[in-house]
C-alpha cells in the first residue's frame, strides 16, 4: 500500500503541475481526492490492513492528502493571478491615443429663456412652485371662480380622463394648491406643461408651457402688478422696452388685463413682426378676484393679491424669431444648434 501512495502522490503532483486551466485542476482534484478518487478508495481498502500496518499506512495517506490538496490550492492561485495579470494587460489604456471625441449638448431654446425667466423673478423673492400636470376638476376650474357651465370646461378645449380629472390647462392650480397650504405672504412663478385641445400649427400646439406668478399680501395694489411686470419686461427685452396694459377678462382676476410690449422691430410704427399693430401681446394679468381668494381660505377684506400668466414658446418664438412653434417640439438638431 506504500507503493500505491507513493505512486498517487507523484502521479498527482505530476498532473497538477502540468495544469494549465481551472478545469484541468478540477478535474484533477476529483481524480485524486474526490469521493471516487484514488486516494479515497485506497483509504477505504485500509481495513483490510493488520492492526500495526494501519497507523503506519493512515499516516502516509493523510500526508499524501495534505500535499495534493496544498499544490491544489497553489495552482489554482497561481492560474487566477496569471489571468488576472492577463486582463489587465489587455484592457491597458494607451495615454497616447488621441481620445474619443464627445460632442457635447446645447440648452434647448425652451430652457434657455425659462433659465432666464427664474432668475429674473428669483432677484424679486419670488420662489419657483410646480405641481401635477394631471389636475382635478377643482382646481383647474371650480377653485378659480369658473363655474360649470363656463366655455373653457368644453371638451373641444380640455381634455378630460372623467367628469372630475384632466389635463391641466393652465399652471393657475398650483397658485390655488399654494394658498391652500401656506399663508400670505405669498410670492411665486408656477411654470410648467399645460394642454389644451389645439390643433397643431405655426401658433398652436395641443401640449405648451406656461408661466404663471401670484403675489398676496396686504396692501397689494394694481401699481405693484404693474410695476413688476415692467421690471420683468424691462429686464427679458432691454432696458428701452416700452409697455402697455389693456383692459380684458379672466374669471379670476378682477381687474384683469393684458400686457403688450412696443415691437422691437418698428419701435410702434407697424411692421409684418406685431401684424401692423406696432405692439405685441406677451401676456394676461389682474387682481386676484375675492371669491378665488375665499375659495383658497384667504380672507379677501385682509389680502389682496395679483396673478400673471405668460406663455413661454411666445416669448421664445419672440426672442430668437422663429415663425413656426412647432419646431420647438420636432427636435431638429439642424434647428436646436442655432441656440
Amino acid at each position: 500500500m506504500k507503493e500505491q501512495l507513493e505512486l498517487i502522490l507523484k502521479n498527482g503532483l505530476a498532473e497538477i503541475q502540468a495544469a494549465v486551466s481551472r478545469d484541468e485542476l478540477e478535474k484533477a482534484r476529483v481524480k485524486y481526492l474526490g469521493k471516487k478518487g484514488e486516494l479515497t478508495l485506497i483509504l477505504r481498502s485500509m481495513g483490510g490492513l493488520s492492526p500495526e500496518e494501519r497507523p503506519v499506512a493512515g499516516q502516509l495517506a493523510n500526508k499524501v492528502r495534505e500535499e495534493l490538496t496544498n499544490a491544489i490550492e497553489n495552482a489554482f492561485s497561481e492560474i487566477a493571478a496569471k489571468a488576472n495579470a492577463e486582463k489587465i494587460k489587455a484592457e491597458t489604456i494607451d495615454v497616447t491615443l488621441p481620445g474619443a471625441s464627445v460632442e457635447l449638448g446645447k440648452k434647448h431654446p425652451l430652457s434657455i429663456v425659462l433659465d432666464e425667466i427664474y432668475d429674473i423673478f428669483s432677484s424679486m423673492g419670488f420662489s419657483i412652485v410646480k405641481g401635477p400636470e394631471v389636475e382635478l376638476d377643482y382646481y383647474n376650474f371650480e377653485a378659480l371662480n369658473i363655474p360649470k357651465n363656463h366655455p373653457a370646461r368644453d371638451t373641444q378645449d380640455t381634455f378630460y380622463i372623467n367628469d372630475n380629472i384632466l389635463l391641466r390647462t393652465q399652471t393657475s392650480p398650483v397658485q390655488v394648491r399654494t394658498m391652500e397650504k401656506q399663508k400670505p405672504p405669498i410670492r411665486i412663478i408656477a411654470p410648467g406643461r399645460v394642454y389644451r385641445s389645439d390643433p397643431v400649427d405655426a401658433t398652436h400646439s395641443p401640449v405648451f408651457h406656461q408661466i404663471e406668478g401670484l403675489v398676496v399680501d396686504k396692501g397689494i395694489t394694481m401699481g405693484d402688478l404693474k410695476g413688476t411686470l415692467e421690471v420683468f419686461a424691462k429686464e427679458l427685452y432691454g432696458n428701452d422696452t416700452v409697455v402697455r396694459f389693456r383692459p380684458h377678462h379672466f374669471p379670476f382676476t378682477e381687474p384683469s388685463a393684458e400686457m403688450d410690449v412696443m415691437c422691437f422691430k418698428c419701435q410702434g410704427k407697424g411692421c409684418r413682426l406685431c401684424k401692423g399693430e406696432g405692439w405685441i401681446e406677451i401676456l394676461g394679468c389682474g387682481m386676484v378676484h375675492p371669491e378665488v381668494l375665499r375659495n383658497c381660505g384667504i380672507d379677501p377684506d385682509v389680502y389682496s393679491g395679483f396673478a400673471f400668466g405668460v406663455g413661454l414658446e411666445r416669448i421664445v418664438m419672440r426672442r430668437f424669431n422663429i415663425d413656426d412653434m412647432r419646431l420647438l417640439f420636432e427636435n431638429d438638431l439642424r434647428f436646436l444648434k442655432q441656440f
